[in-house]
């Protein structure tokens, strides 16, 4: 009866190599495996032909969902090569580490986390990157040759210095060695561990009394777990992610595992087509430069073949021109990478994940780890279906697709625009929504539901509204509205009433585009417009400059409502601003903002708007009071400042009047207002000005100052365009 312990990095195609080959030599009765052991129902799915690495063993507890943890392998992770191995030779193969049931009932007890023992090796071999000694000594090595004795001999030597006890450590390990006794008492003759390298002198014979490990293992908590397959992604093994046994280069690991001849010409062949994709410059003769500056590096350091120090070297010297942004470019597409794995559809799933799966198959929408834009037409059945499918995916907390602010709030209709990247977490967030439905949309119904019911605030049921337009769920949109009516007749918040209304306005236009009937809508946010043009002028009376500040912003919000409302919301609105712009108590930030808004809309004339901006820039008026209502007033944009010449010179006489002893406080505001306007229009404002102080002549006019042989020379080219004849 022998053991064989095969010590390895959790992901490396040097320990799979290797792994793969001393299997294939020793032809082991039964593998085991570093692992949870409720995934030994599911082995056998490594053999179809539908896994495709990376994927990973999702383990969860089922009374909380939180409690979860994923086991990832890609092609080059050596415990794959395991399972594939005794998959394909009829090996039974079983996994042997603490189950996840003791692992989430005992919670994170790691109290004296152990030092990397990769660093310490790598400092004794003169080495001050451990990534590096790994790739050097390991990972690039390309025969069959094995390091499992010299690597257990290291980690001999490393345990038997004084180290911290690690409680956590100490039960997975006797529980590994409790599974290799029962494996033994079952007769086994030849048994292969495939193992983290760390804990191979641990379970190196002989082994302690079995009494001591069930001493250790004795009473442990248990939670009920299920088990099942996920896809994974490259970018997720990558130790950047914050995944404890994370790799630097998926990527690169990936190309070294799967390519048997010209590493580095191939690598590097690769580099020059993700450049070449960005439309970026680069030739054969580049390629061929790189691979030699590659191959002399590793020739000046000592090595048999070139590493990724010296292809990445290469890569930057050469094919980057020493870009940065181009090399980060390299390391995100191929040296770590967005290779998204794939499971069998007879992997076990919970019914709202087949939901989706199905649905996404449906409407051909990719689960891809690449972020890309998506863009929809509402009218059509496809684009429509993908944005309700979406919108009802981030209800339940998982964004999946992430919508573009301005395709939600602009009054276009009939396009949205998302950027989808498919995380392999989600799996997670599907698990946990799959209380609350079987499929997507009831998931997504019962959610809202729970938050309407929950939620006493108004904006909150506003937003639910919105929310069951945009992701059509009828079922839940007949309760909401009448929720939110109630809560609206209850609110005497005018700054509530204000912040709801415009979710309404817009969910109004979502109704329109996706065939919803929202007349009921419509009557609950006319009744809420009501309510704040008789409660505005209250509300704003003797407030202070925040809350004038507050708002002007919710006035502006609700003036782009009404747009959305039609026009009888919209002429009641500006005869609310209309009376309160006369009333005096109203703070001058807000009664800029509002003459503003009824100059736009053509209510106020020229003649009006430059007569009340004179009485605020008097003497009378202080000045910080007469700033505050520039502000107000300009916010809208400065062209009226460019094309009408009296209002810029009320403004521009009530700026030179200032006390200079004044002058400082009133100036972060003019600081404010002028600082927002766009840069032609404080060139054309301080043109205009120059020329009304008399500082400086007016600019010539374009015909005198004409270059008749330029401008004759570009005539017949606008004749072309214009399709006249020269």
């Amino acid at each position: 009866m022998t053991t064989h312990l095969l010590g390895i990095r959790h992901h490396g195609p040097g320990s799979a190599r290797a792994v793969a080959a001393r299997l294939a030599e020793l032809e082991p009765d039964v593998v085991l495996i570093e692992g949870p052991p409720e995934a030994d129902q599911l082995v056998d799915l490594a053999a179809d032909e539908g896994m495709r690495p990376p994927v990973a063993l999702l383990a969860y507890a089922s009374d909380d969902v939180s409690r979860a943890a994923f086991w990832p392998f890609a092609v080059f992770s050596p415990e794959w090569q395991a399972l594939r191995y005794a998959a394909t030779a009829g090996v039974p193969v079983k996994f042997c580490d603490l189950p996840a049931a003791h692992q989430f009932a005992l919670g994170e007890e790691r109290t004296a986390p152990r030092t990397d023992p990769l660093a310490e090796l790598a400092a004794a071999g003169g080495y001050d990157d451990p990534e590096r000694w790994w790739d050097d000594f390991v990972e690039s090595r390309r025969g069959e040759e094995s390091a499992f004795e010299v690597i257990a001999d290291a980690m001999t030597a490393l345990r038997e210095g004084d180290r911290p006890d690690d409680p956590h450590e100490q039960r997975r390990e006797a529980y590994m060695r409790n599974v290799l006794r029962k494996t033994r008492k079952e007769g086994c003759q030849r048994i292969a561990v495939v193992c983290g390298a760390w804990h191979v002198p641990a379970l190196a014979d002989p082994l302690p009394p079995a009494a001591k490990d069930q001493a250790v293992l004795k009473g442990l908590p248990k939670r009920k777990v299920v088990c099942t397959w996920v896809p994974w992604t490259h970018g997720r093994l990558a130790s950047v992610t914050g995944y404890g046994a994370g790799v630097r280069s998926p990527g690169w690991y990936h190309h070294l595992f799967s390519t048997s001849g010209d590493v580095t010409t191939r690598w590097l062949t690769a580099v020059a087509g993700v450049l070449r994709e960005e439309d970026l410059p680069v030739s054969t003769a580049h390629v061929i430069e790189a691979v030699r500056l590659a191959d002399t590096l590793a020739a000046l350091r000592g090595r048999s073949s070139a590493g990724l120090a010296e292809v990445d070297a290469a890569a930057r010297a050469v094919l980057c021109g020493g870009d940065d942004v181009q090399a980060d470019l390299v390391t995100r597409r191929l040296v770590v990478g967005e290779l998204l794995g794939e499971v069998p559809d007879r992997v076990p799933q919970a019914p709202l994940a087949a939901d989706l799966v199905a649905t996404a198959r449906r409407l051909r929408l990719k689960r891809e780890p690449q972020a890309r834009e998506l863009d929809l037409d509402l009218r059509t059945p496809g684009g429509l279906d993908r944005s309700r499918l979406l919108h009802r995916l981030h209800i339940l907390g998982i964004p999946w697709g992430e919508p573009e602010l301005s395709s939600v709030r602009n009054k276009g209709t009939f396009r949205e625009t998302w950027t989808v990247c498919w995380e392999p977490g989600f799996e997670v967030d599907l698990v946990a929504a799959a209380v609350h439905g079987t499929t997507v949309p009831a998931a997504a119904t019962a959610v809202v539901r729970e938050a309407v019911a929950e939620s006493p605030s108004l904006a909150d049921i506003t937003a639910a509204v919105e929310r069951c337009l945009l992701a059509d769920l009828g079922d839940a949109l007949p309760e909401t509205l009448a929720a939110l009516d109630t809560r609206a007749a209850a609110d005497a918040d005018v700054a509530h009433l204000m912040t709801a209304l415009p979710p309404l306005a817009r969910a109004t236009r979502y109704g329109d585009v996706r065939g919803t009937d929202t007349a009921q809508l419509q009557e609950v946010a006319d009744r809420i417009l009501t309510r704040v043009c008789a409660g505005l002028p209250p509300a704003v009376h003797g407030i202070d400059e925040e809350a004038a500040a507050q708002f002007c912003e919710l006035v502006d919000d609700v003036h782009e409502a009404t747009d959305l409302l039609g026009d009888a919301a919209r002429d009641r609105w500006f005869a609310a601003l209309a009376r309160l712009s006369t009333r005096d108590a109203l703070p001058p930030l807000l009664a800029g903002r509002i003459v503003r808004l009824l100059h736009d809309a053509d209510l106020l004339d020229g003649a009006e708007v430059e007569l009340r901006l004179s009485r605020m820039l008097t003497p009378g008026i202080a000045p910080t009071d007469g700033a505050a209502y520039v502000e107000g007033f300009f916010s809208g944009g400065a062209l009226l400042l460019v094309h009408d010449e009296r209002m810029l010179h009320v403004v521009d006489t009530w700026l030179t009047s200032i006390p200079p002893e004044v002058f400082s406080e009133v100036l972060p505001l003019l600081r404010r207002t002028f600082g927002a306007f766009a840069g032609p229009e404080k060139r054309a404002i301080g043109e205009r000005a120059a020329t009304l102080s008399g500082t400086r002549q007016a600019e010539p006019t374009p015909a005198e100052d004409l270059d008749e042989t330029r401008a004759a020379a570009a005539l017949p080219v606008f004749a072309t365009l214009l399709g006249a004849t020269p």
